[in-house]
């Protein structure tokens, strides 16, 4: 597992309420907070999944209380035990651990239908035959009450019709089991709302045991009560539903008090989708290449993508817990792995766009090496060395033919620049290819700048340029990533997010040139095996360039490939 290096706590509206409801007098007194985080094993976990689990593992964490992970399986289209140990292991690598409190909503499935069957005996429960298509057509409207010609069935007559669509009379859609609550109610989530459904689905874990599945409204505060949830916090969607859910608690015979309900907002980020069909979609189409594509918001595709979860946690720290709905920068979750990454990544050479320089009187046959600091954020990590040869690879762009305005690089009779770490050089010429590119850039060395400064102190106009030694580099593949989206809020409802992509987000250079060093770390990554994936892969800074990662999936020593984590330039300007 990754370290993570936590963030200063802070407190928000949620801790607030926690301090109150523990306090004396408060309706958790002398209790142990108690969280928990419930995904619906449907899909991979995403940034938005994370600032939900980090307010339910950190709440828990700040009061000394625990965590449930319960995975939310009442829904059986759409649950895969795939997805059960991809969201485990995100977790993990985020630094929660659950313990020994490990559940499925579909565990609860005996007691949700003992529930049912209490409520319909109190008569606060009903069958109803109205189809999907009547029940939205006699949902009523503000001021107009709802219609349920059933609601007036006897007891007996409900409890014989429950337990008949439980052991498969009814045809799919047929029938449901309704809460009797209010059909005036402002709140249209009181309107009678359905409690069961017939689904004649197999069940990733119960299998064919059941054709009738409890609503995620009636098991949720079942599952909460019966774990001995103190407090659920959830996305702010769920707000108009907490009477629903004090109304499911209190009106069985549970053997617990009634937990408390706590809202806050979701998360949005900018040229992004948050939503798991869409996101599934874009898998199942071929427009990623899978759910951990590097350009995906999901915990896997960031993680490939070189993010740390250290950035990731500090991020939710950051934007805070807020009662209303806001929509982050991405650049803000760059500008968090950027500081990590700064922090932590070995400083190495690499050149993406390779042109050869061939130091014209520098000794045919000689080598030397000098010595890079790994990372002068942390002196004490030490140094390596890099070979220096004749011939070295820069970048293109550090040399023009015919020099822009201002500048400041290799050119003919140009300024003198500094090989980082290395020599002085001033360009004396080029040669090209028959197709007019540059084939070789030639150049002077001054042998009295070993290291990079002049022996008789003078002042070096040029700019420092990077570089690999052309004899012993590597070839590398680099993939570079943009934004998925070129819209900043794709996800909105009246557009096509599909039409909203970003045709250019992935560029894959091949023929890079990084240091052989590199290979090594390649060869420690691949005796991970399997286990790599769920582990942020090895980060480096490659000078003056960016922040690149081993990709996780098809790096290996043979054939190098890095992944861009994020760039060297921060456009994000914190507020003050």
């Amino acid at each position: 597992m990754d370290e993570i290096r936590k963030t200063p706590e802070t407190k928000n509206f949620i801790d607030v309420f926690v301090e109150q409801d523990i306090a004396p007098g408060g309706q958790f007194e002398g209790q142990t907070v108690h969280t928990r985080f419930p995904p619906e094993p449907n899909g991979y976990l995403h940034i938005g999944h994370c600032k939900a689990l980090t307010i339910d593992f950190g709440t828990a964490e700040k009061f000394g209380g625990l965590c449930n992970l319960r995975m939310d399986d009442t829904n059986p289209t759409k649950e895969d035990s795939e997805y059960v140990d991809a969201i485990q292991a995100d977790i993990h690598w985020l630094g929660f651990d659950w313990g020994d409190r490990f559940f499925y909503g579909s565990d609860y499935f005996d007691k949700d239908y003992e529930y049912a069957v209490e409520l319909i005996k109190k008569g606060l429960a009903y069958v109803c035959d109205l189809t999907p298509e009547q029940a939205k057509e006699y949902r009523g409207d503000i001021g107009k009450p709802a219609i349920s010609p059933y609601r007036d069935r006897s007891v007996e007559e409900n409890l014989d019709l429950f337990e008949r669509m439980k052991n498969g009379e009814f045809p799919e859609g047929s029938k449901t089991l309704r809460a009797k609550i209010d059909l005036a109610s402002g709140n249209f989530n009181m309107r009678d709302p359905v409690l069961y459904r017939i689904r004649y689905m197999h069940h990733h874990r119960q299998g064919d045991k059941w054709c009738i599945y409890p609503m995620y409204d009636f098991a949720h505060p079942i599952q909460d009560a019966l774990e001995g949830i103190t407090h659920s916090l959830c996305s702010l969607e769920f707000e108009a539903h907490r009477p629903l859910y004090d109304w499911v608690v209190s009106n069985i015979t549970i053997p617990y008090h009634k937990p408390r309900q706590i809202e806050f907002a979701r998360l949005g980020i900018d040229h992004t989708v948050m939503s798991k069909r869409k996101l599934r979609l874009l898998v199942e189409t071929g427009r990623v290449s899978g759910w951990d594509d590097p350009r995906m918001p999901t915990l896997c595709g960031l993680r490939r993508r070189g993010y740390t979860a250290a950035s990731i946690r500090n991020f939710c720290e950051r934007i805070g817990v807020a009662k209303s709905a806001n929509t982050v920068e991405y650049a803000f979750l760059e500008h968090c792995l950027r500081e990590d990454l700064n922090d932590t990544a070995e400083r190495v050479m690499a050149v993406l766009h390779p042109v050869k320089l061939v130091i014209t009187n520098y000794p045919e046959g000689q080598t030397e090496t000098f010595c890079v600091e790994n990372n002068p954020v942390h002196p004490e990590q030490g140094t390596h060395e890099i070979p220096f040869s004749r011939e070295v690879w820069i970048e293109a762009d550090d040399f023009m033919e015919e020099p822009i305005p201002k500048y400041k690089r290799l050119y003919p009779n140009g300024p003198e620049c500094r090989l980082k770490g290395a020599y002085l050089i001033r360009c004396t010429g080029c040669k090209k290819n028959p197709d007019g590119s540059i084939a070789e850039v030639y150049a002077e060395y001054d042998p009295d700048s070993r290291g990079g400064d002049p022996a008789d102190g003078r002042k070096v106009k040029g700019a420092t340029i990077h570089w690999v030694d052309a004899a012993t580099a590597v070839d590398a593949e680099v993939r570079v990533y943009d934004n998925l989206f070129l819209d900043e809020q794709p996800d909105s409802a009246d557009k096509d997010f599909l039409e909203c992509m970003n045709p250019d987000s992935l560029q894959v250079l091949t023929g890079c040139k990084v240091e052989r060093a590199l290979v090594a770390e390649a060869e420690k990554y691949d005796a991970a095996g399997e286990n790599r994936a769920a582990k942020t892969a090895p980060g480096f800074q490659f000078m003056r360039v960016g922040y690149f990662c081993l990709d996780s999936r098809d790096c290996h020593k043979d054939h190098l490939v890095f992944n861009r984590s994020v760039s060297l330039k921060d456009s994000f300007k914190p507020a003050k």
